[in-house]
């Protein structure tokens, strides 16, 4: 689906305008254009990436072809950026949703294969002329990006909430192969998403520097401000990550323990049944002359000794905490 909206002077003047109509409007040096490709068929994508804009081969197979990270490259005649909005629930888990935006003098094309909160609340928020609208699509770059940086922090609550919920399983004796899954499987949900917010990061540096011609200088001020934004989240997702880590090891080193404890029970039975064992090998063993049975007590004193040399060695084991 083709998006388009129109400004001129900061206030939005066309909306949803036909392709013809939209290379009419091109071609007037005084309009801001912003052109959202929502889940477009091929045709669309070829009709605006190709023969509305003309963009680089390159670019328009970069833009289609999903990409694992983050990336700014600079063209000729704009900016092609690829980012990534995140989100996560208990039920999907951790999800990325590729954003391009190719950032041109006057012009911005974004696409994205999936509905995306960001795009849909700047989209609102210009249909209803709240506030002063857009002077230059770096400033509309800008709301996209910033918008998209703001979703990520309800994900990371989700997640906060989670590790705390395994950091106390990890502490309780409720833990399981089920448990141990999760864990392993939240784990790389948080690497994954510090594959992303580093790189996007980076990328917004670039565009906050001031080393691009399609940023004014006087937005450079917030894309700072976002890229500081991006930092704070990154060093919250390391600590977090390294929180995540810490409970596996204490799980690890639990599951360890437990097992010790489990192979001293088992050594403090073989230990206490010592006795019972070396004298009944004793009698059993086929002699011809055992002095000990002519007696009439032997049975009785083998029992007491065996008894006796029992509750010593069960005694001893018991100082040593071995059960």
């Amino acid at each position: 689906m083709i998006h388009s909206f129109i400004f001129s002077e900061g206030k939005l003047v066309g909306r949803d305008l036909e392709l013809e109509a939209l290379r009419l409007v091109q071609a007037d040096k005084g309009l801001i254009i912003w052109v959202d490709l929502d889940n477009p068929t091929d045709e669309e994508t070829k009709a605006v990436l190709e023969g509305l804009f003309q963009f680089h081969p390159l670019a328009i197979e970069d833009c289609v072809t999903p990409s694992p990270l983050p990336k700014i490259e600079d063209y000729e005649d704009y900016l092609f950026i690829v980012t990534h909005a995140v989100d996560y629930n208990r039920k999907d888990k951790f999800a990325t949703t590729e954003l391009d935006l190719f950032l041109g003098k006057e012009f911005l094309v974004t696409f994205h294969r999936s509905p995306l909160r960001s795009v849909s609340a700047l989209t609102d928020r210009l249909a209803k002329n709240t506030g002063p609208g857009p002077r230059g699509p770096d400033r509309l770059a800008h709301s996209l990006l910033d918008l998209l940086v703001d979703n990520y922090t309800p994900m990371l609550a989700e997640l906060h909430t989670e590790l705390e919920e395994i950091e106390e399983i990890v502490l309780s004796k409720e833990s399981d192969k089920k448990f141990v899954s999760e864990l392993l499987y939240v784990r790389g949900d948080f690497t994954k998403l510090r594959q992303i917010v580093r790189p996007q990061r980076d990328v917004i540096d670039r565009l906050a520097r001031g080393d691009s011609k399609f940023i004014r200088a006087k937005l450079l001020p917030y894309f700072r401000d976002l890229r500081d934004n991006l930092s704070r989240l990154e060093e919250t997702v390391t600590g977090y990550h390294e929180r995540l880590m810490m409970a596996f090891d204490i799980y690890l080193n639990k599951a360890a323990f437990e097992a010790n404890e489990g192979i001293k029970f088992l050594t403090a039975l073989t230990a206490i049944t010592l006795p019972a064992v070396m004298v009944g090998g004793w009698y059993g063993m086929n002699f011809v002359h055992m002095p000990e049975l002519a007696s009439p007590h032997g049975y009785l004193y083998a029992a007491g000794f065996t008894l006796v040399s029992t509750i010593i060695m069960a005694v001893y084991l018991k100082k040593k905490r071995w059960f």
